[in-house]
């Protein structure tokens, strides 16, 4: 679907635009529709049930989404002004059972580093004449010239049984991220816990009750089609969640628990489940994740997740898939790379190479779903097995070879200020990669950055492995015999990031979700060699 909007933020005045008046410009909206005569009764009309969303914002467009509560057509119109005085409706697109009566939609050829809004309502399939009330969202396209740009990352939301609490605030850490007003959220996975089920109460060490909002499909494990989408729907059910979609575009990746703890190719399920086909529960995991967020979606691979996602001439984004092409999580010692050490897998790693080669953004963040040197087990009790890349102290083996490849790769193509920005072990830590102290050691140093969790059970902090020579600069974790710390604790945990626009710099902060600055870094760019 492509669109066109002509003009610029400073001749429609959106830099001015306060969030109060956007608001009250959407609610305003939404009273001009209700007002139509044909609609005397307002249970009858279509609903939209889980708010708006956008996603894989680039310099000319980005993707829209929004999910009804019948099957409907999504409605979509689009303005740079917020009283939508100057409009393009857009042709309607089906919203059906068969994806959950959720649609989104691409727009193209929007002009760069505007913001864009956009109103979405639904058109009853059963009655044209009814229609819901619009839903207003917006976003920003990234910008052509060096402005400054600025985005918030991490990752594990709803997990461990901690689920939406109004009594502690809900999901307060996108309520904080938003106060920021951030170009987007990198969200680096667990994006849901499938695993996960929510219970009504939990009981905290203190006494006191953690209070739960639930749904029956919560209840349990996520085995069918229906119960993955359900674990997606909700977390739309809290309203910092539903504020922060409609304001900040999401990059998203999954991890595990979109399908089951620690899942690959050899997961031995849990007597929970029922479906014993991981591959089976894999695939409907990855049609509900798929229809659930507005991603891009690549032709040539259906479901693909890894992407280059460019953010104007300071930034570009590598998403990375680490769970759909790996090995089984078996003990990962091999020495000559094979099937066994795959975690990229060969053509996701060749894709990245070129796309790292062809890049010439002043900074190339690398969105990891794990981080590269902390020591995850598959089997946590006993220490066996091997969940993430790294495999321990000593010379690469196992996943660490496609590492120690792309690094090696890195250095000598001259590429230069790589960044690794991850989530998945509850906690925020920053580290600095040194080959003066690794066993490997044919790389330039880079960083890598750690936070999370959003909204889940607070853990760490984890050995780290001296492969490749990883400097702890910075950790925030609970520590022995405080694991587990509910959302109430305080420890839940994003990363900020700012480029300045002129410099060039790039300005890495690790919060808490009272907004509490932990650890802050400045990394001055090198410049570009010819290539």
């Amino acid at each position: 679907m492509t669109i066109r909007i002509s003009g610029n933020s400073s001749r429609h005045g959106l830099r001015g635009i306060s969030r109060r008046r956007f608001l009250a410009g959407a609610g305003a909206g939404a009273v001009g529709v209700i007002a139509m005569p044909y609609l005397s009764r307002a249970a009858d009309r279509p609903r939209v049930t889980s708010g708006v969303q956008s996603g894989d914002v680039s310099m000319d467009g980005g993707v829209v989404w929004s999910r009804a509560d019948r099957p409907s057509q999504m409605l979509v119109e689009v303005s740079t002004t917020e009283s939508f005085a100057k409009v393009r409706a857009l042709p309607p697109i089906a919203a059906l059972p068969e994806t959950d009566f959720t649609a989104k939609m691409l727009l193209e050829n929007l002009p760069a580093g505007q913001d864009i809004l956009y109103r979405v309502k639904f058109r009853d399939l059963s009655h044209p004449e009814m229609t819901s009330e619009p839903v207003v969202g917006r976003f920003r396209t990234a910008p052509a010239d060096r402005r400054d740009v600025s985005f918030v990352w991490g990752g594990d939301v709803a997990g461990q049984g901690w689920g939406i609490n109004p009594d502690d605030g809900g999901m307060f850490t996108f309520a904080t991220m938003r106060k920021h007003r951030p170009d987007f959220l990198l969200h680096s996975g667990d994006t849901v816990y499938a695993d996960g089920p929510i219970k009504s109460e939990v009981t905290l060490p203190d006494g006191k009750v953690w209070k739960n909002l639930t749904t029956p499909e919560k209840a349990k494990v996520a085995e069918t089609l229906d119960e993955f989408r359900a674990a997606h729907r909700y977390n739309f059910m809290d309203e910092h969640l539903r504020a922060f979609n409609a304001e900040v575009p999401v990059f998203v990746q999954w991890d595990d628990h979109e399908v089951t703890n620690n899942w690959s190719s050899s997961k031995e399920l849990p007597a929970a489940y029922k479906e014993r086909n991981i591959s089976l529960l894999a695939a409907r995991a990855a049609r509900a994740f798929h229809e659930m967020y507005p991603m891009r979606e690549s032709i040539a691979e259906p479901g693909r997740l890894y992407r280059t996602l460019n953010y104007g001439p300071h930034l570009d984004v590598f998403m990375l898939d680490e769970r759909s092409y790996r090995g089984a999580n078996g003990p990962n010692q091999e020495t000559a790379y094979g099937p066994e050490s795959h975690f990229l897998g060969p053509e996701q790693l060749a894709w990245l190479k070129r796309a790292l080669l062809n890049s010439r953004a002043t900074w190339k963040a690398i969105a990891s779903d794990m981080p590269l040197s902390i020591v995850v087990y598959d089997d946590a009790a006993d220490k066996k097995g091997s969940e993430a890349v790294a495999q321990g102290d000593g010379p690469p083996r196992g996943r660490e070879l496609e590492i120690a490849d792309l690094l090696r790769f890195i250095k000598a193509s001259d590429i230069v200020n790589t960044v690794w920005l991850t989530a998945d072990v509850h906690y925020a830590a920053a580290h600095y990669y040194n080959p003066d102290k690794a066993q490997f050691q044919d790389f330039e140093p880079f960083w890598e950055f750690v936070s999370g969790p959003l909204h889940a059970g607070t853990f760490g902090p984890n050995v780290t492995d001296n492969t490749f020579g990883p400097e702890v600069k910075f950790i925030k974790a609970p520590g022995p015999g405080k694991q587990n710390l509910p959302p109430s604790a305080g420890m839940q945990f994003f990363g900020h990031v700012r480029i300045d626009g002129t410099s060039g710099q790039m300005i890495v902060t690790l919060r808490d979700r009272a907004d509490v600055a932990l650890w802050s870094t400045t990394l001055d760019p090198k410049p570009a060699k010819a290539r």
